[in-house]
């Protein structure tokens, strides 16, 4: 039977990135950032890529990784979900570095070591929006270089190495800077999206059958969002209930009326079940398990509308100082809405999840 308990050395690499993120990571730089024009903490993803060698968890060693698996990077991106940090990791050190392990070639090779080092940033140019098995746009392929536009594109304004499916089914690295950015207004300051254009951009072959390796790519993107998605919720439902313990009316502490003590039991609830999910999903890309599609599929399905309501409910129920821009919950509850439309919403996961144990809606 599979154990998806958290195992020591899974704790301890949990507690390590907490610490790391209490130190670099307060809410109110992540505010003050927000306002900037880099939302990314360049610094932050320095210490959790270089120093702590995050970045290249999912790699092989023999290719300049960690050798970990996905069990420890959905613990990542719990503390970096719980902490709404902004950094690429979901985009880069997951999403990207999955695409170029399922590529052949010395260009692939070079690039996914580049990416284990954490000193360079690579970002799938897939609109955020697009599940697993969807269809993505792509641009046109002439004469060794790439024209078109992507919109919609995570994380791009960091990336050094974007990966662009073209049209004629092969998957292509071209560097950042060949490229025109155009930052989009995105709910989710510190995840921003961004337009790309390419107009005559040089471009090098890493896949000629790109269609795999998008959908392995957002595969893992889609199952492991759910781990972002139950750090997101337990910060919520933590920090809603502290505050609720201290704040008082009528004399008494507000955590001890019947009718918040239900709400916030509903979130708990919801919490545990969401963290089985999470975990059922990261075990499951982890050991290359045959129900993968489904455990990732089921994982997200659950987790977005469930990461949404914990953040509602700290907006609502931290009253006044909720609604004010310096109280970071305003940041959780716009990841939160942000991520029930990455990699295909709720309605779209259950779609897929029905097809694939047959239970087709009439």
């Amino acid at each position: 039977m599979t154990d998806l308990l958290y195992s020591e050395e899974e704790e301890a690499l949990r507690a390590a990135v907490r610490d790391l993120l209490a130190d670099h990571c307060d809410a109110a730089g992540v505010i003050t950032r927000t306002e900037t024009d880099a939302p990314h903490d360049r610094a932050l993803w320095k210490a959790l890529a270089e120093g702590m060698g995050l970045a290249g968890l999912l790699v092989p060693e023999a290719r300049g990784g960690q050798g970990a698996t996905h069990r420890e990077a959905a613990v990542v991106l719990e503390e970096l979900g719980r902490a709404v940090a902004p950094v690429p990791y979901l985009t880069s050190a997951v999403v990207a570095t999955e695409a170029l392990l399922a590529c052949e070639g010395d260009e692939a090779d070079t690039l996914l070591t580049a990416l284990a080092s954490g000193r360079t940033v690579g970002v799938l140019a897939v609109a955020l929006s697009t599940a697993p098995g969807g269809t993505s746009k792509a641009v046109r392929y002439e004469d060794g270089a790439l024209h078109g536009e992507l919109t919609g594109i995570a994380d791009a304004v960091a990336a050094d190495v974007l990966l662009v499916p073209a049209e004629d089914g092969a998957l292509y690295a071209v560097d950042a800077d060949a490229v025109t950015l155009t930052p989009q207004v995105s709910l989710d300051l510190t995840r921003p999206l961004a337009t790309v254009v390419l107009d005559g951009t040089p471009a090098r072959l890493l896949s000629p059958d790109a269609a795999p390796v998008i959908r392995r790519a957002l595969r893992s993107g889609t199952g492991l969002l759910a781990s972002e998605q139950l750090g997101l919720a337990d910060w919520c439902l933590t920090e809603t209930v502290r505050y609720l313990k201290d704040r008082k009316q009528f004399n008494r502490p507000v955590g001890g009326f019947q009718a918040l003590k239900h709400r916030l039991a509903k979130v708990w609830l919801e919490v545990v079940n969401l963290r089985a999910a999470a975990r059922n999903a990261a075990d499951a890309l982890a050991t290359g398990s045959e129900d993968t599609d489904v455990a990732a599929a089921l994982a997200q399905a659950y987790a977005a509308p469930v990461a949404v309501h914990a953040a509602e409910e700290a907006l609502q129920l931290h009253g006044g100082i909720g609604m004010t821009w310096e109280h970071p919950v305003h940041l959780y509850l716009k990841r939160a809405k942000a991520d029930s439309l990455a990699y295909g919403t709720a309605g779209r996961q259950r779609e897929e999840l029905a097809a694939l144990v047959d239970l087709r809606a009439p």
